[in-house]
């Protein structure tokens, strides 16, 4: 009982201490409240829609922070970024190469806030990057759009890469007599195009396919022009797809060919199950020219 009483009475002791502010010590966290020291050698470095600034302190200089502050012209407003005293560079992101000269105020502040000596500098940002967005739309063909210098006599006609069974196929002349390459599925198509890809898949089974081929397009069917030339990716497995980059030739056409050069295996022919084209329409965001509101 006598130790209960006790325990009790250094609680009552406590609280009357906390409640007591006059008895209360106040401890702050305190650095250098000395005059600061403005940064040196302040320097900057242009890059893709990026400004890096530089400096360097002092030898025993002794600040808070430094304070950078500019005026973004896409916020439209004055922007302060801050760095501490271990810091010797700062990455502004978001800039522009059309605003030309950014000016930058570099301030030190001490503990109290107080600051030092302003030393401002002018720089210019890189070009911000364009970024591109595809979209892809199917073309529609018929069978009778689609032709083959050799096609097999036996099997595998021409309309089957239109059907989107990749049980079925077309092949060129395997029967004798043999043709040499190269070996082309061609396609008329019923209007101009120009930006594009192409897609196909190949047999299931007994496959041979393109190891090099040739993109060609032409606007009359006789002269072609070779775009690309393929001879790397190109898938040699049963079934496997594969999806073209997005050619842009810079001009329209109305003729497409897939003109198959080598083969996997050497063999003087080649198969596949299907087959598309399809329009690229490529949208381009250039922040650097884009009409600001």
């Amino acid at each position: 009982m006598k130790l209960g009483i006790k325990y009790m009475m250094a609680a009552l002791v406590m609280i009357g201490m906390c409640g007591c502010d006059d008895n209360l010590e106040l401890f702050e966290v305190t650095g250098s409240t000395a005059a600061p020291v403005a940064v040196e050698n302040i320097s900057s470095e242009a890059l893709p829609g990026q400004i890096l600034l530089r400096w360097e302190v002092p030898a025993g200089a002794e600040y808070h922070y430094v304070q950078v502050k500019y005026t973004d012209p896409l916020l439209k407003k004055d922007v302060y970024r801050v760095a501490s005293l271990g810091t010797d560079s700062l990455l502004i992101d978001n800039t522009r190469a059309r605003f030309g000269e950014y000016e930058f105020r570099f301030q030190s502040f001490n503990y109290k806030d107080e600051g030092g000596e302003v030393k401002t500098i002018k720089a210019v940002s890189g070009k911000a990057p364009a970024t591109q967005t595809v979209t892809l739309k199917k073309i529609v063909l018929k069978e009778n759009q689609l032709s083959s210098n050799y096609p097999e006599p036996t099997e595998g006609p021409i309309k089957n890469l239109l059907d989107g069974n990749f049980d079925t196929f077309f092949h060129t002349r395997w029967s004798s007599p043999q043709y040499d390459l190269p070996h082309y599925i061609q396609v008329d198509l019923n209007e101009p195009h120009e930006n594009f890809c192409f897609y196909y898949q190949n047999r299931n089974g007994s496959q041979v396919g393109a190891q090099k081929l040739e993109v060609q397009i032409s606007n009359d069917g006789e002269d072609w022009e070779t775009i690309e030339t393929i001879s790397s990716g190109l898938p040699s497995g049963s079934k496997e797809e594969y999806t073209s980059e997005v050619f842009q030739p810079g001009e329209s056409f109305t003729h497409f060919r897939y003109n198959v050069v080598k083969t996997y295996g050497d063999a003087k022919y080649f198969n596949m199950a299907e087959f598309a084209l399809y329009d690229a329409q490529i949208d381009i965001y250039d922040p650097e020219t884009v009409t600001l509101e």
